[in-house]
């Protein structure tokens, strides 16, 4: 980014602002998620929380998912995951929820989850956000 300096303030429109910003963040190597908002990840998790808790050791229809980031998938003991989550075999660290969140059915196919999905990108960095506090 070129930016010339006369006499005056410098103007930069905002959308060559964000994507420089954006460029700094993964020069510096920060996780897209560590750039989202956890209040609105907060906030969107309400349509999750139909299904799911953020307390340790309380599930619902889903698992608890406190404590979901860095866990192994269907690990919970006091849970009864799909066979299709058993086997599923990843470890549930940012990039692995973002395509999750994205389309679950797609993702794991036989999954009990019958949730559609965040389709938006920058809602699904937020929940993440949110996940990442739930410690």
């Amino acid at each position: 980014m070129n930016i010339a300096v006369q006499d005056g303030p410098i103007t930069v429109p905002a959308v060559k602002l964000a994507g420089f910003v954006a460029q700094l963040f993964v020069a510096a190597g920060v996780p897209a998620a560590a750039a989202a908002d956890v209040e609105a990840g907060k906030t969107a998790f309400k349509k999750c929380a139909l299904c799911h808790t953020t307390e340790a050791g309380k599930n619902k229809i889903g698992p608890s998912l406190f404590g979901i980031v860095g866990r192994k998938s269907a690990t919970l003991e006091n849970f009864n995951y799909s066979e299709a989550m058993k086997k599923f075999d990843h470890t549930w660290d940012a990039e692995t929820l973002d395509t999750y969140l994205a389309d679950p059915r797609a993702t794991v196919p036989g999954t009990k989850m019958i949730f559609p999905g965040i389709k938006d990108k920058t809602e699904r960095d937020d929940v993440i956000a949110y996940l990442e506090t739930l410690k």
